[in-house]
């Protein structure tokens, strides 16, 4: 079992998170907090949850609306997410870079913006065209 696990039924979630179980419910239909349903719909909370309802009565405590609520999670959610894709792209550069593969792929943008793979060692050739605006005439 990990903190994603649902566990508790909305009784003990309420009495963990220092609330009544109505205010989990409302928290529930405006999107604060959404534990995971069983077969026969009952809510179930996870350890995760709890801690999100937590830090939601602190922020309301703290005179946050419930909207301003839903963006600080909601940026949260963001941020972590963020954090674990660079964690991804750094293992990826530095299997990479301890690879060191000859003959590896580099990559440059080309003249539209678009990717460009070449081979290491190489340049990209740009182009020399000169370019002469002049406005309509009316």
């Amino acid at each position: 079992m990990d903190e994603t696990s649902p566990l508790f039924v909305i009784s003990v979630a309420a009495e963990l998170a220092g609330m009544h179980p109505q205010t989990l419910r409302q928290y529930d239909r405006i999107g604060l907090v959404s534990p995971t349903r069983t077969a026969g719909k009952s809510r179930r909370y996870s350890m995760r949850d709890v801690v999100r309802l937590r830090e939601v009565a602190q922020l309301s405590a703290q005179g946050v609306s419930l909207e301003g609520i839903r963006r600080v999670l909601e940026l949260e959610d963001e941020v972590t997410g963020l954090r674990a894709r660079v964690r991804e792209l750094e293992a990826a550069l530095a299997d990479e870079m301890m690879n060191n593969r000859p003959g590896r792929r580099v990559f440059a943008a080309g003249s539209q913006g678009e990717v460009v793979t070449i081979r290491a060692g190489t340049r990209v050739r740009r182009e020399n065209a000169v370019v002469v605006w002049r406005p309509l005439e009316r």
